[in-house]
């Protein structure tokens, strides 16, 4: 309610669940990597690439979406600071099945590292749906730290529809640990400008 009554801002605002973990050594124990898709989108606002092929990119032309074809991506001739500036510029990418072999060596590492590899695309999908899905989708990893935050919901979604994002991220994320609940010290939520 901060965020749309009382200090409406200019764009959506993210929700984000930020967690506090306890009895947890990174060093030792098992470190956690986990996907799970939502009922709703919460980042409605990601910014795609399509990687793909004469299909592919009709699609993306029609849907107003970027596009590059393999022609494209050898101009890059794997140079660092190139695939650097495209990971920078986009959000996610999705790549048609014939272009995403060719990726590594076409690109080098530099997608992969930034966490941004490309999501496979069929011609049977529809970019459309696989961007939903995208931006419905939320990962926990854990790094070196006992603290971690992802978007789990915007503030332009129902009350409802928020509070189901939470409990399933939340219940999802519980069940990647080792003493589940045991490991959880707290749990905050908050919106991108808002206090927690």
């Amino acid at each position: 309610t901060y965020s749309l009554e009382e200090k409406k801002r200019g764009f959506v605002e993210t929700i984000e669940l930020q967690i506090g973990l306890k009895n947890y050594d990174p060093a030792r124990d098992k470190r956690f990597n986990g996907s799970i898709k939502l009922d709703n989108p919460c980042k409605p606002g990601l910014k795609f690439c399509v990687l793909g092929d004469a299909v592919h990119q009709e699609q993306a032309e029609q849907l107003g979406i970027d596009c590059l074809d393999i022609n494209a991506l050898k101009q890059f001739k794997r140079d660092k600071k190139l695939v650097k500036k495209l990971a920078a510029k986009y959000d996610a990418f999705l790549a048609s099945e014939t272009i995403i072999r060719q990726v590594p060596r076409l690109l080098g590492p530099g997608l992969n590292k930034a966490g941004k590899f490309p999501t496979l695309i069929t011609h049977n999908d529809s970019i459309e749906a696989k961007m939903l899905e995208r931006q419905s989708t939320v990962k926990f990893q854990m790094r070196k730290v006992l603290c971690l935050g992802v978007a789990v919901a915007n503030v332009g979604l129902t009350q409802e529809e928020t509070l189901n994002n939470i409990q399933k991220s939340i219940n999802f994320f519980v069940s990647l640990l080792k003493k589940h609940w045991q490991n959880v010290r707290c749990l905050y939520l908050k919106s991108t400008m808002g206090p927690p």
